[in-house]
């Protein structure tokens, strides 16, 4: 039996379904289904999906970005689809912009079964994003390339002329690389992170579409060095490629830490399965699938059984930094980084 509220927002906006919708493979709102926006890798995210629609009956109908628009597509897409939701649940590999959703009323207060056991800086106070299942800004080196000992330490070496020509980063408008820029403008201030990115385009930094080719770069020792997240360092270290990673500034400002975000999508077509989905994502048991899958992600709730390759959130020294002043200086950052990396 549905809800009076899924009843009512079916009939209202069942007539309005278009076949731009059906071309992307959107269902129609029918009971049993739910909608998902995820910009986590498809790799990472769908063996979850699968096992809440083998657990519960209801289908998935996930629609996922793609690595060089990491999250902003996504987002656009919802924005642009405020009066008209399609989708349920936005299930974002970062937290600065679901933080803008919420902000603009894309998504709605709902507080899940899980929302004690997730620390309070993981989450938000009004209930439209919850936070889980974290990862991190590291540097990944070649090991035939690079000694241990010959790494450095910190990211802001890497603008020392013995660096020029060979570093690799990701074209910081998106994703991940665009959140850690803009950690950088809330933690150390605009100027002091503009310079830096300055001091990398003037080193010749390799900028290229996506941290997977970063990694990839590295790998295949294009490059000694370049900055990636903990998922993608961990598929080339477990494909046994030449390939370490370090969690820099661990004397400095620390590693930017940042969680998975997931929110309910303000008037969605199915808002009762949506409450289900997050439940599920936010459980102990994704945390801990998603520690032993492949990205390796660090639990935020104390107790989550993982492997030893993934630090406890409590053994990283982790940037100290608002994420809503993150959220803040997306736009800024990005326009800055825009003109600076522009091809």
């Amino acid at each position: 039996m549905i809800s009076a509220r899924a009843f009512f927002k079916r009939a209202i906006f069942f007539p309005i379904m278009t076949a731009a919708m059906l071309a992307v493979g959107t269902p129609c709102f029918a009971a049993g289904r739910v909608v998902v926006y995820t910009a986590v890798d498809r790799v990472f995210s769908e063996p979850v999906l699968k096992e809440f629609q083998q657990e519960t009956g209801i289908r998935v109908d996930a629609v996922y970005d793609v690595e060089a628009t990491k999250t902003v597509g996504l987002v656009n897409r919802l924005i642009a689809e405020r009066s008209r939701p399609r989708a349920d649940v936005f299930w974002n590999f970062e937290v600065g912009r679901t933080i803008q959703l919420a902000r603009r009323g894309v998504l709605e207060p709902y507080r899940s079964v899980h929302w004690d056991s997730i620390p309070d800086v993981f989450k938000d106070k009004n209930y439209c994003w919850t936070g889980f299942a974290a990862r991190a800004r590291v540097l990944i080196y070649n090991t035939d390339l690079l000694k241990d000992e010959e790494r450095p330490n910190s990211i802001f070496e890497l603008v020392n002329p013995k660096w020029k020509g060979r570093v690799t980063i990701a074209y910081p408008l998106f994703g991940s690389t665009g959140t850690d820029i803009a950690a950088l403008y809330a933690r150390i201030g605009q100027e002091k992170a503009e310079a830096f990115l300055r001091g990398l385009a003037h080193n010749e930094v390799l900028v290229v579409d996506g941290n997977s080719v970063t990694r990839d770069l590295v790998a295949d020792g294009v490059v000694p060095i370049g900055f990636t997240d903990t998922d993608d360092a961990y598929v080339a270290i477990r494909k046994g490629r030449p390939v370490k990673m370090h969690f820099p500034d661990n004397e400095g400002i620390g590693t930017l830490v940042f969680p998975c975000t997931v929110g309910l999508v303000k008037g969605g077509p199915n808002p009762d399965n949506g409450e289900k989905l997050i439940d599920y994502l936010l459980s102990e048991k994704v945390e801990r699938m998603l520690a032993f899958g492949e990205s390796g992600q660090i639990p935020l709730r104390s107790g989550v059984e993982s492997p030893p390759h993934v630090p406890n959130i409590s053994e990283i020294r982790a940037m100290d930094v608002d994420f809503y002043e993150v959220a803040d200086n997306l736009e800024k950052a990005a326009r800055f980084a825009q003109g600076l990396f522009i091809r």
